[in-house]
């Protein structure tokens, strides 16, 4: 069977880090991000076989025709990943109503309305995997970061109750949880200063999230987890 997985957020960063990895285990991917021309050029590395996608994430439409898009070009999805995200930095006095909307419809809507749209497919190919990006800071929180805690605590809510929905449908779904990741999001932090809040001292690199993504996407008795990655930050808490 052909694995073919849509990557929403999928032309930098983690979810390119992802592609990177999946492309070299021989799944077909449809590369996601609002930039087509992004999306195209990390299509191209990845060889042959790929297709690259340009979409709002926040728009149902947008999402319905990208997922029949991949279907008529790659064939049923039968893998999802969102690592689409935005963050809006600041204290919730000083923080835009709109900024607020937008890291919830990019962050935990979006993610929605993939899911909404691909399980639709994996129901009527009997199974599918599901892989949410969410983040530590949804769990423990952090000054200055509100809202995008919101999103991503709130993302950890909505797999484990959509687990339990589809799990008798064979299709699991699963979060991942960063920490200090090392991209362009995370590029205007001070990493000399914040790897000493880190027990296992330095900043993860992309692909370590990648090879968590890989395990989930690929462990079958495994639905309705967080899996953090943060080098040891929730043992601070």
């Amino acid at each position: 069977m052909n694995k073919v997985c849509a990557i929403f957020g999928g032309s930098r960063g983690i979810g390119k880090a992802v592609a990177q990895l999946l492309a070299q285990k021989g799944y077909h991917l449809a590369i996601i991000a609002r930039n087509l021309d992004a999306a195209k050029a990390t299509a191209s590395q990845l060889g042959a076989g790929h297709l690259a996608l340009s979409c709002d994430v926040a728009k149902e439409q947008d999402v319905q025709d990208t997922f029949e898009e991949i279907e008529k070009n790659l064939g049923h999805v039968n893998c999802l990943v969102n690592a689409a995200g935005i963050n809006r930095d600041g204290l919730l006095l000083r923080t835009k109503t709109e900024d607020m909307i937008s890291q919830l419809n990019i962050n935990l809507l979006g993610s929605m309305l993939t899911c909404k749209a691909g399980i639709k497919s994996m129901i009527q190919h009997q199974g599918g995997a599901i892989v949410n990006i969410g983040s530590i800071v949804g769990h423990k929180g952090n000054s200055g970061q509100s809202v995008y805690s919101a999103s991503k605590e709130g993302l950890v809510g909505f797999s484990r109750s959509l687990a339990k929905e589809v799990g008798r449908k064979k299709i699991r779904i699963n979060v991942i949880a960063p920490g200090f990741i090392r991209t362009d999001m995370t590029s205007g932090l001070k990493e000399d200063q914040l790897k000493t809040m880190i027990p296992l001292g330095r900043f993860g690199e992309p692909h370590e999230v990648a090879q968590a993504v890989l395990f989930l996407l690929e462990s079958p008795y495994i639905t309705g987890h967080v899996l953090v990655l943060d080098g040891g930050v929730q043992l601070l808490i």
